[in-house]
């Protein structure tokens, strides 16, 4: 039988055998690239609505993260395609990579009823976290629109991890320069022009992302594809097919969401206190993206080597392609955070609208957590790479019981600890330190280490060797 060729392999005058670094930076380039574009957007958003006013920003705060909970875990059906289409790539099984991609996005039209409700419930779920009125408002009107479009989000996540799965990034990151470009337009026209304000930055990221939607499946059919993947006839929905990719899918993207719920309470807790925390937490984490989504892109090429390399039956090649993701990922996380605190005092005041009074107060604590920010970028890649490269072996369950604990038993009680000052806290049977933002800012950090060391020795441990979704 003939051996499967293997992702990145390049072999010496003598034949041993080496990981190819172009070929691996070939593969992570556009999805570094793509994920690039992620940062854009993000930083697109904010300064739109930093336009506003402090208490915008803070409102996108309170509810950002929160929106992306229900994005991850009712679409998570989207990210668990790229793991199956890698596998199903590495062992030739073309027209089953097709399938499974309809199968992602039959499974994330499904979700449709479940945002809606999602949706309608916006404003008792947050009237739970006791913000400001005017805040509150704000952050009800941000999030209604936002929350209509998640199907619609969750069908683009799995055309573009087709596009990931087989190694060919370069159509995600096109797809998603369109989005950026459209979210952009529509921010103007939507938040200024027929006057929506926050609401429009929301309704503009939703229609953004239909038009990527389109553009993908248009790719997707493509005689190009149908040539190769017979994609035009591998539409029709199957349960085990939608059940596989849901199985996959939903522990997929729970595990990010546990992250992002964390993420989500902390911004929430920051608010809470006061608009300048919650404004400067915001702005904070729009500008560490520009080190944690490129990061993204590279740990997506860990899932697809690994899936690659697991497809065509050789799981020791799938560790040494993890080794070389794991290295580029702390590496860029370490410089690039260490740069963003270096470079706060110039980056920082294009965010806060110096027409309000506390823009002096912003800008101050920004710079502040911008430095605290950058002492678990090292972590937080052990964390990315770790966990994207245990994605593509499909080993997903560990990682999230992983996350659930520490984000919940370590994360929430130090975080609510150490920002409020007595009496002003959610709950009162946590001790209550009062260190503001600088307090959740230093939790988040002792939370990023533990996940990272945790999430890196299990992949070290070698236990997703046992997997085998071979038959699936």
């Amino acid at each position: 039988m003939t051996a499967l060729p293997l992702p990145a392999l390049r072999r010496d005058a003598a034949g041993q055998r080496h990981v190819d670094l172009r070929a691996v930076m070939a593969l992570a380039f556009p999805l570094f690239l793509n994920s690039s574009i992620q940062v854009v957007l993000n930083l697109t958003d904010t300064w739109f609505v930093g336009r506003l006013s402090t208490d915008a920003m803070a409102a996108m705060g309170a509810c950002y993260f929160l929106v992306f909970v229900f994005f991850l875990v009712l679409g998570g059906v989207g990210l668990g395609v790229q793991t199956l289409v890698a596998q199903y790539f590495g062992a030739r099984r073309l027209r089953d990579a097709a399938h499974a991609t309809w199968s992602g996005v039959w499974g994330s039209l499904l979700t449709t009823p479940l945002f809606v409700l999602a949706a309608w419930s916006g404003p008792l779920i947050l009237a739970r976290f006791q913000l400001e009125p005017h805040v509150q408002s704000l952050a009800e009107a941000f999030w209604v629109p936002r929350m209509l479009g998640g199907s619609v989000s969750a069908v683009l996540f799995s055309l573009n991890s087709f596009f990931n799965g087989i190694g060919r990034p370069r159509y995600t990151f096109w797809i998603m320069v369109v989005v950026a470009a459209a979210n952009a337009v529509l921010n103007e026209v939507f938040m200024f022009r027929l006057g929506y304000g926050i609401a429009g930055a929301s309704i503009a990221s939703s229609l953004a992302l239909g038009v990527g939607a389109l553009l993908a499946l248009g790719i997707f059919l493509d005689s190009r594809f149908q040539a190769e993947f017979d994609t035009r006839h591998t539409w029709k929905p199957d349960r085990d097919g939608i059940r596989r990719v849901f199985a996959l899918g939903i522990p997929t993207g729970l595990f990010p969401a546990m992250d992002v719920i964390g993420l989500a309470l902390f911004q929430l807790m920051q608010v809470r206190l006061s608009p300048v925390d919650g404004a400067a937490t915001q702005i904070v984490m729009m500008l560490t993206s520009v080190s944690y989504l490129p990061a993204i892109g590279i740990a997506l090429a860990g899932t697809t080597l690994v899936g690659q390399s697991i497809g065509a039956g050789d799981k020791a090649w799938a560790a040494r392609c993890a080794q070389v993701i794991l290295r580029m990922a702390v590496l860029y996380m370490g410089v690039l955070g260490v740069g963003l605190a270096l470079a706060g005092s110039w980056v920082v005041p294009v965010f806060v609208s110096g027409a309000t009074p506390d823009a002096g107060a912003v800008t101050a604590l920004c710079l502040r957590l911008l430095w605290i920010a950058a002492g678990y970028q090292i972590f937080d890649a052990l964390n990315l790479g770790s966990a994207f490269c245990l994605r593509g072996a499909g080993d997903v369950r560990f990682p999230t019981v992983l996350l659930l604990l520490l984000s919940w038993c370590l994360f929430m009680p130090l975080c609510h600890a150490l920002t409020f000052p007595p009496g002003q806290g959610w709950v009162a049977f946590l001790p209550q330190w009062g260190l503001g933002a600088t307090g959740g800012w230093l939790a988040a950090l002792v939370y990023t280490v533990a996940l990272g060391l945790g999430l890196w020795w299990r992949w070290q441990s070698g236990a997703w060797r046992k997997i085998d979704l071979s038959h699936s």
